[in-house]
């Protein structure tokens, strides 16, 4: 159940592409902490030298500052296929925010900023990046394709996304997960943005349509999009108040104090069961609070892109 905001949401969600930028400058200014300190816009990656490799391609001077030995992986060697799925029904929506930014989005927002600054990390690799998205249709798909246009055309459509907010339109996510899974003929590393909301009986099916994008030996990795200060730890305040189902239109009135604690507890038990379903379907489950910074999607990448190589 969402709470139901009078004000239209109205965004000024945009020139995305600079956006993303200094999210993803953001990320590698602090990377030199992390493991990742040798990634680099001037090549597609850095990796360990093993010995017995050759000596010629070792970066001299990282190793000058890191006293480590890596070597330079170009594009031609690393080059993969992504492709990007954003939920887009009304619960991806939520919060109602009349002017979203960087440090003020919903689900949607968060959803497509993240997605625009992996397409600026996939860019600078030269990969091929593909975009999928589905609500009570399949709204929207675009192939993987390096090109400048092809980049251009799905950050387009990425602030489509947050400037045409829907309303009371839910999904069958399954039916669409299937339909994009068809549309995968070739490996790819694919990046699933959904809040996870869909009825009890529907579970099975979607876990099913999550297991066909597996299919061909594609990596899938879900980014379970959530609100925490309301769908995590319902933080209102205890006036009497109507919660308004947005997908369904369904109401109920409460005070919000008399089910805090056992809502809590009811869904942090389903975010648990989600992460050990997809252990189960060895699907790799990450959840993204919409409050925090986009960190932990950008090293999920890395992390997830040196697997796939």
């Amino acid at each position: 159940m969402k709470l139901q905001d009078e004000v239209n949401q109205t965004s000024g969600f945009t020139h995305l592409e600079l956006l993303a930028k200094q999210v993803v400058e953001g990320f590698i200014s602090g990377m030199h902490k992390s493991p990742f300190h040798g990634f680099s816009a001037e090549f597609a990656e850095h990796k360990i030298y093993n010995p017995g490799e050759s000596t010629r391609h070792i970066d001299w001077k990282l190793f000058a500052k890191t006293d480590k030995l890596y070597t330079k992986r170009y594009e031609e060697e690393t080059n993969l296929r992504c492709h990007l799925i954003i939920d887009n029904s009304a619960s991806m929506h939520y919060p109602f925010i009349k002017q979203q930014h960087i440090d003020h989005l919903n689900k949607i927002g968060f959803s497509a900023l993240a997605s625009a600054s992996l397409m600026q990390i996939l860019k600078k690799q030269r990969d091929a990046i593909g975009l999928s998205v589905y609500s009570d249709a399949y709204d929207y798909y675009a192939p993987e394709k390096g090109s400048e246009r092809h980049h251009q055309m799905l950050l387009n459509q990425l602030e489509q996304l947050v400037t045409n907010p829907v309303k009371e339109r839910k999904t069958e996510t399954y039916t669409h997960l299937h339909l994009i899974a068809e549309k995968m003929k070739r490996r790819s590393l694919i990046f699933l943005f959904t809040d996870m909301f869909q009825a009890d009986e529907e579970e099975d099916r979607l876990f099913e349509a999550l297991r066909h994008l597996k299919y061909n030996k594609h990596e899938l990795v879900l980014f379970h999009t959530y609100d925490s200060e309301h769908e995590l730890k319902f933080d209102f305040d205890n006036s009497p108040k109507k919660f308004i189902d947005v997908e369904s239109g369904e109401s109920v009135n409460l005070y919000a104090d008399s089910i805090k604690e056992n809502y809590a507890a009811a869904v942090t038990s389903y975010f648990e069961a989600l992460k050990l379903k997809c252990m189960q379907y060895q699907i790799k489950y990450v959840p993204v609070d919409i409050h925090a910074s986009f960190d932990k999607v950008l090293t999920t990448y890395l992390v997830e892109r040196q697997r796939f190589g």
